[in-house]
């Protein structure tokens, strides 16, 4: 027993553990263990990648090929397609700058490819989720595909689902942009008959400078619809 020891043979004993206690306590910092401030401890530092960001990427690609083989079995799955909108637009955050939120190549080619899951979920979805077009809203916006008809298409159903006067003046934006200038015209007048009275004046300049914002940049990467199209009173 420790404490049946005597004099230097006791000291010599108990130097030994505290060694022992402070390499194993150094062990468990240099690989992360318990370090909550440092993410993936010394060992992250040495090799330069962050192990929690490659744990989470694995799980999502496992996610990914889950959703690929279920769609095989059925290919108008719409749970798999609305997962795959989701896993695909999570890799790309990865690559997104934390600053201006603007992504880069990386993110731009997981966010196409959470496109085309979206336009498949679009084709068999009778009422398509509006927490996903809020994803693809920002898929298709500046700093990302910048794509004004798609982002049209994901801000109108914003719109209707959750109807406010922001959600409206969204929309009017990229109608503008996208060309669609009857539905621009028509998400500006729900903006204005959504805010609050008090409120209308200022609501129907904002309608007045997105309206202008949008036709100032004019139709990306788009062809202008012709404009006939109207939007739901939500």
């Amino acid at each position: 027993m420790l404490f049946d020891l005597q004099g230097k043979r006791r000291r010599l004993v108990q130097a030994t553990y505290l060694i022992l206690a402070i390499l194993m306590g150094g062990g468990l910092v240099l690989f992360g263990v318990g370090s909550g401030d440092i993410s993936g401890g010394l060992f992250d530092a040495i090799t330069g990648k962050d192990s929690s960001n490659s744990s989470i990427s694995s799980t999502v690609d496992k996610r990914i090929e889950r959703d690929e083989k279920a769609l095989k079995l059925n290919p108008r799955n719409q749970a798999a397609l609305a997962d795959l909108v989701r896993s695909h637009y999570q890799l790309a955050t990865e690559d997104a700058d934390a600053n201006t939120g603007a992504f880069g190549t990386e993110g731009k080619e997981e966010l196409e490819k959470a496109s085309v899951a979206w336009k498949r979920y679009l084709s068999v979805a009778s009422k398509p989720s509006d927490s996903l077009a809020s994803l693809m809203l920002q898929a298709y916006s500046e700093g990302a595909l910048n794509k004004a008809e798609e982002a049209t298409t994901a801000a109108e159903m914003i719109a209707n689902a959750r109807p406010s006067p922001q959600a409206y003046l969204t929309l009017t934006t990229y109608a503008a942009k996208a060309g669609q200038t009857r539905k621009a015209d028509l998400a500006g007048l729900k903006a204005i008959d959504l805010a609050p009275k008090a409120q209308r004046k200022l609501v129907k300049k904002q309608v007045a400078i997105a309206k202008a914002q949008g036709q100032s940049i004019g139709p990306n990467d788009v062809t202008p619809s012709s404009g006939g199209t109207s939007t739901s009173s939500g």
